[in-house]
């Protein structure tokens, strides 16, 4: 190989004239129009013609600017605005994305569907001047991604899943099947995506690419995240941010050659609940010079490593429960981003709650800066006297009746033996817990159905024996573990099902929890049986053995991993799912998730129809789409219950993957590509869209 030439002078850019403010996550909008609140307002075009006037109506996302490097004026181009001033445009279809994506003039294209790759692995190359949005969650690249070649500039990727090209082989050398890939482009902003389990890597930024920002991403299930480099020249300049990046193995990102690799404000975590281990974090290679601030490293060996040529210097960094290299240093000059860029820091401390709530696709967007509305109040519980409250009980009596307005209780590490209740009269409440990982705050009891009340009352009953009860519309919970430890070996004499939590309200957000039980685990019912309830549970963790997810709520599990547990004398036997859905309403839809636990094969049902009372107008459904299914899940999915065949119900699958899934037959039916359309997480929630506050 021959010698790396020296750097160039930097005399190629100047700095943007706005100093964009970073560190907020996308507010939200309504519908299939998303709106974005990142216009920058002095951000101009590029410097030879200026674009087409947007109109007066055009949604705010359809104007936005990128910040960091891909903010910077050089090679002839202002910022990063994609197809800003083109015409909009909605795809459904593998057909119309490749006919719009690969123009030769500006477009907004708004992906509104699933939309599978064919062949898979395929990469839609994507010509200059484009913004690639996804409408809500439902816009989606499923078996393939995207390619921008050498001189394609001005490109926006943003609010999409990317997922599933990967090929069965972990190191695979074969599969060069990339989410996004990049080959000597400039001026690209990928931003508020979900991009995850595909055959080679997430994002390939290769051969010079430069002035490209990467902000608000989620990046997992892989085995190289994000990899920068594959050129001898030293002359990229790249801003990476706010990303969350776990269950990966490597290139996290690995950074080769970069002029100024800027990384701030990124959560990298290695869960040890998972078979992934990382083999290093944030590497500096070649002759880049790296500026590493204000990040958050959870679990990961070797966090910061760095060739003995590069240069990297690292500012606030928080390291917990890391092991291995960590390192800085190098004769590289000294940069400061601002000198090309305005930017603002989140605190370290605060990185992994800003960015599990923030990063990934969101349901809309919109114009308004969260700093505008009213701030929510906090409550603070801590077993160690240092909150206001020493229980969670206690902190949620304290909320006024009908509060008008949010109301955060933030629980401090420790474990909190008690039973919690949220009345009706109670909505607009966060239960959220402030450690760096969701097992750091636990609220757990042991009541089972049968176990018998204090006052001599009789016993619990299913519903009355959950440890946290959910009655109040508009419920959060984030970043906690709520579980159910009742010893079902030791209690054989009584009834078994024992709940960790009970949803009975309607607009029940659950993000980046574990709920944790045996038998009757997640009871996601309504106030009543004419009352709609939906709940949204993503990036989250539940397990338990029999019907431990069940009720009549509308309820969508998505992008969780669903851990099937051993019975209480050590034999694999149970179901997921046991619905009791009202006629007309939807029931149970798990997508984009993982069942998966350590069982005997071929010993788990994924669900039975729950007929609650024997009441036969109920109507129950489970849809289990785009999910990993382990060994365990038996070949005939679906059974009866208590007389009631699941055939009459409405039981599916549509595209699972891994050991577990199998063909369309008489036993397992699959629903068509038309059917799946009709039954996406957006069909769900309806006029909902979940905001983490």
């Amino acid at each position: 190989m021959s010698p790396r030439a020296p750097r160039p002078p930097r005399s190629r850019h100047r700095r943007s004239r706005t100093a964009l403010a970073c560190g907020l996550p996308l507010a939200l909008a309504a519908g299939g129009a998303l709106g974005y609140g990142f216009l920058a307002p002095g951000a101009q075009s590029r410097a030879s013609a200026a674009p087409a006037p947007v109109p007066a109506s055009a949604p705010a996302w359809a104007t936005a600017t990128a910040d960091g490097f891909a903010s910077v004026h050089a090679l002839g181009q202002n910022g990063t605005y994609g197809g800003r001033g083109g015409q909009l445009v909605t795809v459904r279809t593998l057909a119309d994305l490749e006919k719009y994506a690969t123009a030769d003039k500006p477009y907004v294209i708004v992906v509104a569907a699933a939309i599978t790759m064919d062949p898979v692995g395929k990469e839609i190359k994507v010509a200059s001047d484009k913004t690639i949005i996804g409408s809500g969650t439902s816009g989606q690249i499923v078996g393939g991604g995207f390619f921008l070649g050498q001189g394609v500039h001005n490109v926006i990727i943003r609010n999409l899943t990317i997922r599933d090209a990967y090929q069965g082989v972990w190191n695979d050398k074969e599969h060069d099947f990339d989410g996004i890939q990049m080959d000597g482009a400039h001026h690209v902003w990928i931003d508020h995506n979900d991009i995850r389990h595909m055959a080679d890597g997430l994002i390939d930024s290769r051969k010079d690419t430069t002035y490209l920002t990467v902000s608000f991403n989620r990046l997992g299930q892989e085995n190289k995240a994000f990899g920068i480099g594959w050129t001898e020249n030293t002359t990229a300049d790249i801003t990476i941010h706010h990303n969350w990046i776990r269950e990966t193995e490597q290139r996290n990102p690995s950074t080769d050659n970069v002029a100024h690799a800027h990384l701030y404000n990124n959560y990298l975590e290695d869960d040890p609940g998972t078979a992934i281990t990382s083999s290093y974090g944030n590497y500096a290679r070649g002759r880049t010079d790296m500026l590493l601030e204000n990040s958050y490293f959870q679990g990961i060996t070797n966090p910061v490593i760095r060739d003995a040529t590069a240069t990297l210097v690292q500012r606030g960094n928080v390291f917990s429960g890391t092991t291995g290299r960590n390192e800085s240093g190098g004769t590289g000059a000294a940069w400061d981003p601002r000198s090309y860029y305005g930017y603002t820091l989140d605190k370290a401390a605060d990185v992994p709650s800003v960015v599990k709530s923030g990063a990934g696709p969101r349901g809309s967007l919109g114009t308004t800066p969260a700093t505008t509305t009213k701030a929510a109040t906090t409550l603070t519980v801590a077993k160690d006297g240092s909150g206001r409250y020493s229980t969670v009980q206690a902190a949620v009596n304290a909320v006024p009746a009908n509060n008008p307005s949010r109301v955060v209780i933030a629980v401090k590490p420790g474990t909190y033996r008690e039973t919690v209740r949220i009345p009706a009269d109670k909505p607009h409440v966060t239960l959220r817990g402030t450690g760096t990982s969701r097992k750091d705050t636990v609220i757990v009891y042991d009541n089972a159905s049968g176990t018998r009340k204090p006052d001599g009352s009789g016993t619990y009953g299913t519903g009355g024996s959950a440890t946290v009860a959910v009655e109040a519309d508009d419920f959060q919970a984030r970043n906690l573990t709520i579980a159910n430890d009742f010893d079902e070996r030791a209690h054989q004499d009584i009834a078994q099902q024992a709940v960790a939590l009970r949803t009975a309200a309607d607009k029940v957000f659950l993000d980046g929890i574990i709920v944790s039980g045996d038998q009757d685990t997640l009871l996601l019912d309504t106030a009543a049986k004419d009352r709609l309830g939906r709940v949204y549970l993503t990036d989250s963790y539940v397990t338990g053995n029999v019907d431990f997810i069940f009720g009549r709520a509308t309820a969508v599990i998505d992008r969780s991993v669903i851990t099937l547990k051993k019975r209480w004398d050590g034999s694999s036997a149970g179901y997921v799912t046991a619905p009791s859905t009202a006629a007309g309403r939807k029931g149970i839809l798990i997508a984009d998730s993982a069942v998966t636990g350590d069982v005997a094969d071929r010993t788990f049902y994924l669900g039975r129809p729950w007929h609650a009372g024997g009441d036969a107008t109920l109507d129950p459904q489970t849809t289990v789409r785009h999910t990993t299914l382990s060994a365990a899940v038996k070949t005939a999915p679906w059974t009866d219950m208590s007389g009631f065949s699941w055939k009459d119900d409405r039981f599916a699958e549509y595209r699972n993957t891994g050991a577990g899934a199998g063909p369309a037959s008489a036993d397992r039916p699959q629903l068509s590509d038309a059917r799946a359309a009709d039954q996406e997480v957006a069909d769900w929630l309806g006029d909902w869209t979940p905001t983490a506050s």
